[in-house]
């Protein structure tokens, strides 16, 4: 999409702080972290949510699961982190290009927010 603020860090026409790239996925650091590690996961095609992906393209679904645990693992955080997907401007969705939140580094409690 050619508005589409994370379509444009997928194609590079946005600079981000990229850790992790996949064939399907891309994963860079977010610009107002809520925890010591936080990285959104996104698929390199434009969804608009995670329910659109998963019946869109399924194993890209599965493949940001597998991104964002590759991630952990490199931050040192393999046993415990956080995995967020807001769908919805009620849930907290502000860009409307699926990602997936992975957050790690503190104690984040439950329920969250």
């Amino acid at each position: 999409m050619d508005d589409c603020l994370f379509c444009k860090i997928v194609s590079g026409d946005i600079p981000a702080e990229v850790v992790h790239t996949t064939e399907r996925t891309v994963a860079f650091r977010d610009l107002n972290p809520q925890a010591p590690t936080h990285v959104l996961v996104v698929p390199r095609d434009h969804y608009a949510n995670a329910a659109a992906l998963a019946a869109g393209d399924p194993e890209a679904s599965a493949e940001l699961v597998r991104t964002a645990a590759a991630v952990a693992a490199a931050e040192g955080y393999a046993d415990d982190y956080r995995l967020v997907f807001n769908t919805g401007a009620g849930a907290g969705q502000t860009v409307f290009h699926t990602h997936l939140h992975l957050l790690a580094g503190r104690d984040l409690g439950w329920p969250p927010g």
